[in-house]
């Protein structure tokens, strides 16, 4: 009995080790690139590019002011907050 529990034990961890590997890894979000959408739409792209911009400029300072996750949310809206402002 014990040895036919091994053998599924065995199967199931084959099959969790092969669908791990097969998943992509999670990426961030891409830059949006203003000359590969519609013309009527580039300047919204190019809006939502600098606004991306911002924002990984915000994440950037967090990592290295080594600000912790329960902070995170807090510095990167008075980050962002900043920047607005100076413009």
């Amino acid at each position: 009995m014990s040895l036919f529990r091994e053998a599924h034990l065995r199967t199931i961890i084959l099959i969790a080790a092969i669908a791990l590997l097969a998943t992509a890894p999670a990426r961030a979000q891409a830059l949006v690139d203003p000359n590969k959408v519609a013309p009527e739409y580039r300047e919204a792209a190019e809006k939502r590019r600098a606004e991306q911009i911002r924002q990984r400029e915000c994440a950037l300072k967090a990592d290295l002011d080594k600000v912790l996750l329960r902070d995170r949310t807090d510095f990167l809206n008075h980050c962002l907050a900043a920047l607005a402002a100076k413009q």
